[in-house]
């Protein structure tokens, strides 16, 4: 695994030491992310390459990472994915691990796209948080909340949206952009440094949703390239 760092002077973020904080700890004082820095061996490119060549999102089921033909090392890589797949579900949590080659795209994105590959809030109408790992390939980025803002809050995009609307900018023109999750999208201001998620470590982030006592996590998945090695994610 390539060497981390968490980005320096920012308070949203948290190292935790162990899985039990990680899900213990409760979102506070501003904080919106916990990070369970760990390093993992390098031996997920295996298990990649023997899932051969499926285009899009490949989700992965744990007889078929078993029947895997891999080496000790890639076996070792294996029952770390399967791990932190219990570990999560024994605390309520129904994690997925997919290898994506690629996410669909927003088809007609017009001002706002709604893709992953746009930095965005998750959110939920209940109480809940995201749990992420990339193991490898290209990791998840994150998106410093004060070097964020909506895009629906920029005047050219928020005309552009008035006008697909087809009315005022009232009550309905706002639920017309909550229902379509245009109100969760994000533009980095100028001179503003995403920062990596690494690989190998376990996060856990903020969801907006009624109550919630900070600030969603903003972030992205990162843009696929041709001939960029697959990802290998756990979000749940």
């Amino acid at each position: 695994m390539t060497s981390f760092t968490l980005p320096p002077d920012y308070s949203r973020i948290k190292r935790v030491n162990n899985f039990h904080e990680l899900v213990t700890t409760p979102f506070a004082d501003g904080i919106n992310a916990f990070c369970w820095q760990r390093t993992l061996p390098s031996h997920f490119r295996e298990v990649v390459e023997q899932l051969g060549g499926s285009e899009g999102i490949t989700t992965l089921e744990e007889t078929r990472l078993l029947a895997l033909p891999v080496s000790a090392a890639g076996r070792r890589a294996i029952d770390i994915l399967l791990a932190d797949q219990r570990l999560l579900r024994a605390h309520g949590h129904s994690p997925v691990l997919d290898c994506i080659r690629s996410y669909p795209r927003t088809e007609d994105p017009g001002a706002v796209p709604t893709d992953v590959y746009s930095f965005h809030a998750d959110s939920a109408t209940v109480e809940t948080d995201t749990y992420l790992c990339t193991y490898h390939g290209p990791s998840s980025e994150g998106l410093r909340n004060d070097e964020a803002q909506r895009r629906v809050d920029i005047p050219e995009t928020r005309a552009q949206h008035l006008k697909l609307f087809g009315g005022n900018d009232d009550d309905g023109f706002r639920e017309y952009l909550k229902e379509n999750c245009y109100d969760l999208h994000y533009a980095p201001i100028p001179q503003a440094q995403p920062f990596s998620f690494g690989l190998g470590n376990l996060w856990r982030i903020a969801v907006e949703y009624p109550g919630s006592p900070v600030p969603p996590c903003i972030h992205r998945a990162p843009e696929t390239r041709p001939g960029q090695s697959p990802r290998l994610l756990l979000i749940s």
